[in-house]
């Protein structure tokens, strides 16, 4: 079994899971409801959520990134439409890259950077699962929380959720 196959299997679950709390996404009204002073908009962590796949697919395609050369796109929160259609854009590239990723490419050196100071040099497959993938399902929980308290329903993740119990009736 290849590497991407078992990253492919989370990634689709993972991604699955985000796409089920974006289908309860309320208006764009509450996007700079925040739970505490502290914490990220409502807004910017949809939309951050929305577009974390896109890191993970130049973790998947570039050898390095230097972020000081350009920045990640930047999206307002709309519409609980409009960041489900980024969420489904931002995934399927990286998807189609982990599907045509070697065994020998995950294994290959992978650098972060800003100019000359490197914040992390590793294997692709541990830049991918650090720095991509555990961030993303850190956030779509955070998204969770956010929800709860906003009243909204949660959708079960990895089972039943206290909004949907397991029916044995």
């Amino acid at each position: 079994m290849r590497i991407a196959d078992v990253l492919l299997a989370d990634y689709d679950a993972e991604i699955r899971s985000a796409q089920r709390l974006f289908e309860r996404l309320p208006s764009a009204e509450k996007a700079d409801w925040k739970p505490h002073e502290k914490s990220m908009l409502f807004g910017k962590l949809v939309m951050h959520i929305a577009t974390l796949p896109g890191f993970g697919a130049k973790v998947l395609s570039e050898p390095v990134l230097d972020m000081a050369q350009g920045k990640l796109p930047s999206f307002a929160f709309e519409s609980p439409a409009q960041a489900s259609a980024v969420l489904a854009e931002t995934a399927a590239k990286t998807r189609t890259l982990l599907e045509n990723i070697s065994d020998e490419e995950l294994e290959k050196t992978w650098q972060l950077k800003f100019h000359d100071r490197v914040f992390f040099t590793g294997s692709r497959i541990l830049a991918y699962r650090t720095m991509f993938f555990n961030h993303f399902v850190h956030h779509r929980a955070q998204l969770g929380v956010y929800l709860r308290l906003l009243e909204v329903p949660i959708p079960g993740m990895y089972g039943p959720s206290a909004d949907e119990p397991i029916n044995l009736g």
